[in-house]
């Protein structure tokens, strides 16, 4: 019996062939076919909410090539790791402005790397904009999975992240339930305080192979469940109660297929993250020569996670993605 096939969403746009988090990444992105693109989410000095993997910029931006902004290179503790560069809320959004983005693996992804420099880094409302305008040029219904990244963190420096984000997406028009809108998380607290801020959108934990949710260890340590204990039995009759559905580091599926089987059964939709091609992200069996850009027996990696049955894939050279996931369970 065919499936309905999974949800494909741009991973930070197109950043298998333009720097992540760029213009030109998201217009690629929604070029090429995508339902949906996905924005991380972090806040600047004045509350911005501002398009990037992290909130350390050094790698993903020519800040470092900027002397005016050299005495703000600074060594942090987020999430319980110490970073050192240039931290958004160190910024203000004008300031912010000013800057280039940068491919983040330019020895891996050199075709993305010669677009280094030509976008500024974008805001969450023009990404906003952008998708809806693209859905109404096109005719198709286009989302958004905004992913809120370190929300404890940025809890403790005094930011409303959940009322900061609700006003951003009530005056952009992303909170009438029109749109189709998806929030996810690293960590639960901060899916549930949006919640009860009544933002329309489908709530999705993400989930690491190893490790704990921040939130829970700024709560509970030593005490805080793992991501492995949320995904047994009883983990995952909690997250039943508590949101729509998880998000899964494609490791976990790789290895026990049946987990997605086990959330299905109790209602939650199930995403992984990150199908991509090259050698450095597949996983061993996939591999093919020695070299970590060249592309290995992708296809094969990502039949195995198409057959587990999941709901939505995060892709990073959305042509391929699209292509693949579009197809129907025999051409696979």
């Amino acid at each position: 019996m065919s499936r309905r096939r999974p949800l494909v969403i741009g991973h930070r746009g197109a950043p298998g062939y333009r720097p992540e988090h760029s213009l030109a990444s998201y217009e690629l992105a929604l070029d090429l076919g995508v339902d949906a693109v996905e924005p991380d989410v972090v806040f600047s000095q004045d509350g911005v909410a501002v398009i990037r993997h992290e909130n350390e910029i050094g790698s993903t931006t020519d800040v470092a090539d900027r002397p005016e902004f050299a005495s703000r290179r600074v060594t942090k503790e987020v999430d319980g790791a110490s970073h050192t560069g240039w931290f958004v809320e160190d910024f203000t959004w004008d300031e912010l402005a000013t800057l280039r983005c940068r491919e983040r693996l330019p020895l891996l992804r050199a075709r993305s790397a010669a677009f280094d420099g030509r976008h500024p880094i974008m805001r969450l409302r023009e990404l906003l904009d952008l998708v809806a305008a693209a859905g109404e040029r096109e005719g198709r219904a286009l989302g958004v999975v905004l992913e809120v990244k370190h929300a404890t963190y940025f809890g403790s420096l005094g930011y409303d992240v959940a009322g900061l984000l609700a006003a951003e997406l009530q005056e952009a028009a992303w909170n009438s339930g029109a749109r189709q809108l998806v929030i996810e998380s690293f960590e639960q607290r901060i899916l549930q305080r949006m919640r009860d801020r009544g933002i329309r959108a489908r709530y999705i934990y993400l989930l690491e192979a190893e490790g704990r949710a921040a939130d829970l260890v700024a709560a509970q340590c030593p005490d805080a469940p793992t991501y492995a204990d949320q995904l047994t039995a009883g983990g995952l009759d909690r997250l039943a109660h508590e949101v729509d559905g998880i998000s899964l580091d494609k490791r976990v599926i790789l290895e026990d297929p049946g987990v997605v089987a086990d959330a299905h059964r109790r209602g939650l939709d199930v995403y992984t993250w990150t199908c991509r091609p090259e050698n450095a992200f597949l996983a061993r069996e996939f591999q093919r020569g020695t070299d970590a850009a060249s592309f290995g027996d992708w296809e094969g990696e990502w039949r195995r996670i198409a057959d587990a049955g999941v709901d939505g894939v995060f892709v990073d050279h959305p042509d391929l993605g699209v292509a693949f996931f579009g197809r129907s369970d025999t051409d696979r």
